[in-house]
């Protein structure tokens, strides 16, 4: 693995990777694995056989699950050994918190004390408040949450109102307020609260420990799924604070939030894919069980397809979310090789992949949603039945469009975020745009196509990005000040982005597996990789459609309609045939085995 930082987040649209660059996950380490097996050994001992006591919210259970897992290390996989943790990398922690992604609840409350409930205080806090606090967060001694939405403020965190103001000794903070939806307040021992002091226009952010009181909670949510994860009201009356508790300097709690919710959009994408895998697993056995007209519901082209389309965006999904979080280790290092100290450069790392980690959260969450609506059906009247698995799955799935920003939100922030840098200078876009609108004038490229190993696919892929800058050019150019208004645009623009980063990484990964292994061994997932990037021309075809018609009118619509067709041109592909070798694989091995 690199430890140069050779791309900046959201270059990818106007540079070509190279698949020696990216991390896949043929790649692990016989350490990371060993990590793997003690993750996947915790859910089969400890949490697949209570699932039905999890969602009752059995008295003291989710907090004996979360105890064993920090005893395991799991609670301390990305926390520094000098902080009583295992010290592994980002990219290990992603491996992990894919595993336990299968756990349902249990996953929500660990990822949210791993995650949001530790990390803020390990990044942020200074040297006394970690040594206090992250070892016992990383043993489980004492579990954690996070306190940032209220009943006026979801998206609009900032927009916060629960108050802050020093007491009349100047030692204490008193904290009034009331927050929801959060994750572990139950049973928490350390709240990461985020409350404007005095009138400032910038929240902060304070640890509160439960026992310092004035701490009150509404009874436990009763909620579509994820029910055995404990979510409550919290509310603060008058409660003191010692100024010593303040976390990173004044005014920079939405910066926190901002970075937290950063790294929560990548590790749930972890997670969702770590859901597909398992319910893949379940699909199928159900699929090779379950008999209908003398013979196994697998053997059926209709269920083929669901099965072979489950793996095709779950495959996709996770080679994106690797390469991601490689990109994210590689700059950690090469920011810490320039002086940085490592808990600033891991967070920076992160907010340098905030477009990439917005993409994996839509890509992730929705490839689940997919995947679990699809095995309520292959389970057919039995996937609606509260008696089989698939019931528990699909109602847990849905909670991750929401979770750490709406998809929609998430959307909106990929194109804003591209834009911003591009005004900065970071990523040349409009120089790039610009080529693209020159080029549709000019003659078209009529040249033989290149018969090297993927270069159809790669050059569809680059077709895609021309796409890209073609429709969102125009549009910057046409709109201008009325671009951030206009959100249906906008989405059309982030799916024709996600959708390229996606196939662009699935491209990437089996080009690298293929000179790793070699093209036997490897046709399976060389079949999904055609199944995804043609159906992405498809895809941004559509999008790029219905953007131009949006706000092009006349002869300058149909010239650049004409220009995106070029872009989303292909040649003719069987998808029914690599379905069908895909899900073959699948059933023959009765489980999601890629």
């Amino acid at each position: 693995m690199s430890t140069d930082a050779k791309t900046k987040g959201g270059e990818f649209l106007i540079k070509e990777t190279q698949a020696e660059d990216i991390f896949i996950p043929e790649q692990w380490t016989e350490e990371q694995l060993m990590m793997k097996k003690t993750c996947e050994d915790f859910l089969e001992q400890e949490v697949f056989h209570k699932l039905d006591q999890i969602d009752q919210q059995e008295e003291g259970l989710m907090v004996s699950l979360l105890n064993k897992a920090g005893e395991l290390g799991i609670l301390g996989i990305s926390v520094p050994e000098a902080y009583g943790g295992l010290g592994f990398d980002f990219t290990t922690s992603m491996l992990t918190t894919e595993v336990i992604g299968a756990g349902h609840s249990v996953a929500v409350a660990l990822s949210a004390h791993t995650g949001i409930g530790t990390l803020p205080i390990l990044y942020y806090g200074n040297e006394e408040q970690k040594q206090k606090y992250i070892p016992k967060l990383a043993s489980g001694e004492w579990k954690a949450c996070y306190c940032l939405t209220e009943p006026e403020s979801g998206s609009d965190a900032n927009s916060g109102k629960t108050s802050a103001k020093l007491s009349a000794d100047g030692k204490h903070y008193i904290l009034n307020g009331q927050k929801m939806w959060i994750t572990n307040g139950g049973f928490a021992d350390i709240f990461t609260v985020f409350a404007k002091i005095d009138d400032d226009k910038n929240l902060s952010a304070f640890i509160v420990e439960k026992s310092f009181g004035g701490i009150s909670l509404n009874p436990e949510e009763h909620k579509m799924g994820i029910k055995g994860s404990s979510t409550r009201q919290v509310f603060f009356t008058d409660c003191k604070v010692p100024i010593e508790n303040l976390l990173s300097e004044r005014e920079n709690g939405f910066k926190i939030a901002v970075n937290i919710l950063n790294l929560g959009r990548v590790k749930l994408a972890g997670a969702a894919i770590g859901a597909c895998k398992k319910t893949i697993t379940t699909s199928v056995n159900y699929a090779n069980e379950r008999q209908q007209f003398g013979r196994s519901i697998s053997k059926y082209g209709a269920i083929r397809y669901k099965i072979a389309e489950q793996a095709v965006r779950t495959f996709a999904s996770e080679s994106a979310i690797y390469r991601a979080s490689q990109n994210i280790e590689d700059a950690i290092h090469a920011l810490i090789q320039e002086g940085m100290t490592e808990a600033k450069a891991k967070l920076k790392g992160v907010e340098q992949f905030a477009v990439e980690a917005a993409i994996l959260k839509v890509h992730g969450s929705e490839a689940l949603n997919y995947v679990a609506d699809e095995g309520v059906q292959i389970y057919g009247g039995m996937g609606y039945s509260a008696e089989a698995p698939m019931d528990r799955t699909y109602r847990d799935s849905r909670i991750n469009r929401i979770f750490e920003g709406t998809n929609e939100i998430n959307r909106l922030l990929i194109v804003d975020m591209i834009l911003k840098r591009a005004m900065k200078g970071e990523i040349d876009l409009m120089t790039h745009a610009k080529n693209v609108a020159a080029e549709l004038v000019g003659i078209p490229d009529m040249s033989a196509s290149d018969d090297a190993p993927f270069a159809y696919e790669k050059k569809l892929v680059a077709n895609y990005k021309k796409a890209i800058l073609l429709v969102a050019g125009a549009a910057i150019q046409k709109l201008m000040a009325t671009m951030a208004k206009e959100q249906e645009i906008l989405m059309n623009v982030a799916d024709m982005i996600i959708e390229t980063y996606v196939a662009e990484s699935v491209l990437l990964r089996v080009e690298k597996m293929t000179a790793m292994k070699g093209e036997a061994a490897c046709k399976e997932q060389f079949a999904m990789m055609q199944v995804y990037v043609n159906e992405a021309c498809d895809k941004i075809w559509l999008y790029g459609k219905e953007a131009l018609n949006s706000f092009a009118e006349g002869d300058e619509l149909r010239m650049m309609l004409m220009g995106l067709k070029r872009y989303t041109k292909q040649e003719a592909f069987n998808p029914k045939a690599a379905r069908q070798l895909i899900a073959t694989k699948l059933i023959e091995e009765n489980k999601y085995c890629f």
